[in-house]
């Protein structure tokens, strides 16, 4: 807790580091969050504020080259030390910004934030919650309840994102309009065909009928 770590964007990162330790890194500092305090948006993004900051425009290609194959090419490298030297020169400039400002104690609550491991925590009971839905009424609700923990579950079993499982709007659909068997979650918006045969489709349709 003696070193400062800086993120832009941190909350993805910092929900890795909880799923994989328990706890958070401590104490922390969002450039993301830093720039909203300075007046550049609520979500710049970090080519963005790269450009703003060191008039640097960064190769953003190498975002969504294949991560996972190695060696890594001279590309991705440059890309991946950029987000590290380019913070490094950004971080002291906008702390500098901030303190002529005196916005630092509003940031101090905004980190801590950040860093709360309460956030971090995922009961899957509770998943249902951050889904937006326009009814109240109990069985939709019940129906929601149980899907949205059901896609926890499923997400970290197949290492993928739980909208990649299933996105929230189809899970609201769903919830409101059950299909009466799994042949017909082929016709539900957002699924794939396969959903009609498949194991995962069998699994939800247990879910709904439970």
């Amino acid at each position: 807790e003696d070193m400062l770590k800086v993120f832009h964007a941190g909350g993805q990162d910092v929900e890795i580091i909880y799923n994989l330790t328990g706890t958070t890194p401590f104490p922390i500092f969002d450039t993301q969050v830093a720039a909203m305090a300075l007046g550049q948006g609520e979500q710049i993004g970090y080519g963005a504020l790269v450009e703003s900051w060191l008039g640097i425009t960064l190769d953003k290609g190498a975002r969504f080259t294949d991560w996972a194959r190695r060696p890594l090419d001279k590309r991705q490298i440059d890309y991946a030390i950029g987000d590290v030297t380019h913070l490094a020169t950004i971080f002291p400039m906008m702390l500098a910004d901030l303190k002529k400002r005196n916005r630092g104690a509003w940031l101090d609550i905004e980190m801590e934030r950040l860093a709360d491991p309460a956030n971090y925590a995922n009961d899957p009971e509770l998943a249902w919650q951050r889904i937006k839905l326009q009814t109240r009424k109990a069985d939709v609700l019940g129906r929601l309840q149980a899907m949205a923990a059901w896609r926890e579950r499923e997400a970290p079993g197949k290492d993928l994102p739980r909208g990649r499982i299933m996105k929230d709007e189809t899970l609201a659909d769903i919830a409101g309009n059950p299909p009466k068997d799994q042949a017909a979650l082929a016709k539900v918006r957002g699924l794939s065909a396969g959903w009609r045969d498949n194991d995962i489709g069998a699994r939800l349709m247990k879910v709904i009928a439970d």
